[in-house]
């Protein structure tokens, strides 16, 4: 009579033996069956977690064209979904951020392509949606905005100058005394993702911060295409560290792409000689050091691009944070030494980046959902224009329309997550930030907290802009020529100290 482990283990070698690998040879094997007029899925953030080796061999498939991507952008000039834009295969993007990818920005902005911006967390819980047989959904984030109004420009003419088709306004409904915008799943035809480790089977493990938008868009796919850095027999792989089960991926290939790092940033070794700074530098530094203040003990912090990032360099020692970034990582380390730098392990910003004692990793879809369900306690940000009710413009200006990434997330659950904002109290050519209304296009309304600038220091209390700190070397005279709407002035008005 055979024992259960005997049975057991028999049933392991007849399905072993019996289940087809996943695994293909070529590329063309890997593409076979796909056809023009599809909507593709690209996982990656930046240049980490492209399926390049894919993306590279779609190129040369020119037969395969009008074809709608989803990714959260679209990698550089020359690189990843930028090469499908040159070809004109790719014909609609659906993005959160075209960054610094001239391209890709080019093409938009020449009537040559469409683009349907998305608030990278929407973006994310619509693939995730689509992926879990959700039709739509209701968001917070970009309620008030253009999103809600059907505003954003989706097609330019050749000029750039004006546009032939914008967005489709978003209906609305109250939940517990909140707006919320009703978002439309996405649902792929093709998923091309990109993985550390898959097995034959297909089942698949992420590196760091790789994970990104990989997870849920090789979910959502009627065909999952995964380029894998190492594949290996099945077993190997944990199933507690399987991200990707097997039964949402058709074929795994060998990835054969080296991996790349968007920009190289390094723990900078201190120096004793004084370093000269330039005016704009203390004016950074000066906004930096006290946004440091904003920070408490125990908390957890979220930071945009630029000056953001730089607050916690001026932590004070007794206070512990922890920092999340919305590609996936809570817990971001110090800036790694020159040499330790790893294309698997970026923030938000692009940037390398270490871990934390104590960190954790997820996907894109997690990292949105601790974002609007209240669980980050701050966010500091950096800003265009502020109004004085609090509306926020960070992501736009007329003719130089990059995408809101993850801002409109960010500020969509105020009472929840406190926002900050960071910025110089005038703009290049002396004109007010600060203002009544924004003229540029909101990010949130009724979002912000506090401003903090290089002259002063605003609450935003019942709607009303107060003065609660003042620059030493200020007056109340200069910030009242300097700003753009009326403000009051604190009884407990007192100097910046950093």
């Amino acid at each position: 009579m055979l024992s259960r482990f005997t049975l057991s283990r028999s049933f392991a070698v007849r399905y072993l033996s019996t289940t087809p690998s996943k695994v293909v040879s070529t590329t063309d094997e890997a593409l076979a069956g796909i056809k023009s007029n599809i909507t593709l899925l690209s996982g990656g953030f930046g240049l980490s977690g492209v399926p390049d080796t894919i993306i590279n061999a779609l190129v040369k498939k020119p037969e395969i064209n009008n074809i709608t991507a989803v990714s959260n952008n679209a990698g550089l000039d020359g690189r990843g979904l930028s090469q499908l834009l040159v070809t004109g295969q790719i014909t609609k993007m659906i993005s959160s951020y075209i960054g610094g990818n001239r391209t890709f920005e080019k093409l938009y902005l020449t009537g040559k392509i469409d683009l349907e911006l998305t608030p990278q967390g929407n973006l994310a819980e619509r693939v995730r949606a689509g992926g879990a047989g959700i039709p739509a959904f209701y968001s917070p984030a970009g309620v008030g905005t253009w999103l809600e109004e059907g505003k954003l420009p989706v097609r330019y003419d050749e000029t750039g100058e004006k546009v032939l088709k914008t967005s489709e306004a978003r209906e609305v409904r109250e939940f517990g005394g909140r707006k919320f915008l009703l978002e439309p799943a996405i649902f792929g035809d093709v998923a091309l993702v990109k993985a550390y480790k898959a097995d034959k089977l297909g089942n698949c493990w992420f590196r760091g911060a790789a994970r990104n938008f990989n997870s849920a868009m090789g979910r959502n796919a009627k065909l999952t295409i995964v380029e894998a850095e190492h594949i290996v027999e099945p077993g190997e792989i944990a199933p507690e560290d399987v991200h990707l089960p097997a039964i949402y991926v058709d074929r795994v290939i060998q990835s054969t792409t080296p991996k790349d790092i968007e920009i190289f940033k390094f723990s900078e070794e201190k120096s004793e000689e004084p370093v000269e700074q330039s005016e704009a530098d203390l004016k950074r530094a000066k906004i930096v050091k006290r946004a440091a203040q904003e920070f408490t003990d125990g908390s957890f912090a979220n930071l945009g691009i630029g000056m953001p990032t730089l607050a916690p360099n001026y932590l004070p020692s007794d206070i512990h944070v922890t920092l999340q970034s919305e590609n996936g990582i809570l817990g971001l380390g110090p800036y790694p030494q020159k040499g330790q730098e790893d294309p698997d392990m970026i923030n938000a910003g692009k940037e390398t980046v270490t871990l934390a004692p104590g960190a954790s990793l997820f996907g894109s879809e997690e990292s949105f959902a601790m974002i609007r369900g209240g669980k980050i306690d701050l966010t500091i940000l950096g800003g265009l224009q502020v109004s004085a009710k609090g509306d926020l413009a960070n992501w736009g200006l007329p003719g130089r329309v990059k995408g809101m990434g993850g801002a409109m997330d960010l500020v969509s659950n105020p009472k929840a997550t406190r926002v900050v904002v960071v910025m110089e109290h005038v703009d290049k050519k002396g004109r007010p930030k600060i203002l009544e209304e924004c003229k540029f296009p909101l990010t949130g309304k009724e979002c912000v907290s506090r401003i903090i600038t290089d002259l002063a220091v605003f609450d935003i209390v019942d709607g009303k802009l107060v003065l609660i700190e003042i620059d030493p070397a200020s007056s109340v005279e200069e910030i009242t020529e300097k700003t753009g709407a009326k403000f009051e002035v604190s009884p407990n008005l007192k100097k910046i100290e950093i």
